[in-house]
């Protein structure tokens, strides 16, 4: 058996009771750790768990995960997902190769992103495509999920923007020496996937949001110290959201309760900036 477990946003508490009753049956327990970022120590959960966890990173998940599937024939083993099991496509494709192979595989899911968003005050079936924003280069600045926004924006819906996360990231330039070393973690901010959704308004010009655009930046949602600003992109700009992980919403329509939450939220909590244009009558809410 071969359970793909979900620990939701916070600490090692927020595994479910049957996600820790079947790790605690499990032989080998493996923590996927590239898609997310665990916000607690990983002897935290061995201390709940009774049993070490395997740090799965990258290498081992895409190159390596025959073995860990070769185990699951004759044992039960355990992968650990920050957040929920199906928030990522790698996961997905794990349980496609392990049903190949004939192993069984039973998933307990967990809060992700993709549901405490609502947090914010943006109701979740107001969503449209969520999109993800990659780091800028210096010779790759992609903007196709720009198209998304507008496409979102046009049926006046909300996007959640997912914000990178570098982990074990090999130094390019040291391997071309023949060194295998890794680059320093990197996750995006608030800010700089702000500044990069600008970048990308000012050089195709299609009007999809600017910088008077109501937007929410959240931070580690799901834990004591979440932290959700709503307010202009030009405002989100300034302001420090702390550690990691961070996402963004660019909102679509606002519903009049909408609008009154993010009020709650905004920068400034005297003269809140939501765009009116964009806000919706209870009477033409849909039944």
């Amino acid at each position: 058996m071969l359970y793909l477990i979900g620990l939701g946003l916070g600490d090692e508490k927020d595994i479910s009771l049957r996600g820790l009753e079947a790790v605690k049956r499990c032989e080998n327990v493996y923590l996927e750790a590239y898609t997310s970022i665990l916000l607690v120590e990983k002897s935290k959960l061995e201390a709940l768990y009774g049993r070490e966890v395997i740090v799965a990173d990258r290498e081992m998940v895409e190159q390596g995960v025959e073995s860990i599937l070769e185990q699951a024939k004759t044992m039960e083993v355990a992968f650990l997902v920050v957040g929920d099991p199906f928030g990522a496509t790698t996961h997905s494709d794990l349980q496609m190769r392990a049903k190949q192979l004939g192993v069984t595989v039973k998933v307990i899911h967990n809060a992700s992103i993709m549901n405490a968003i609502g947090a914010c005050g943006l109701q979740l079936y107001r969503f449209g495509e969520t999109i993800s924003i990659p780091f800028f280069t210096d010779t790759w600045r992609p903007d196709s999920f720009y198209d998304k926004i507008k496409k979102n924006r046009d049926m006046g819906l909300h996007t959640l923007c997912l914000l990178d996360i570098r982990v074990k990231e090999p130094c390019f330039e040291a391997l071309a020496r023949g060194k295998k070393v890794y680059e320093p973690p990197r996750y995006m901010s608030v800010n700089t996937a702000v500044e990069q959704l600008l970048d990308i308004e000012d050089r195709r010009k299609e009007g999809v949001y600017g910088r008077e655009t109501t937007a929410v930046g959240v931070a580690r949602i799901g834990t004591d110290s979440q932290c959700i600003i709503s307010g202009t992109l030009e405002e989100l700009l300034t302001v420090d959201y702390g550690p990691p992980l961070h996402s963004l919403v660019v909102p679509g329509e606002l519903h009049v309760m909408e609008q009154e939450l993010l009020a709650t939220f905004a920068c400034n909590e005297s003269t809140p900036r939501i765009q009116k244009d964009l806000i919706i009558d209870e009477e033409d809410e849909e039944p």
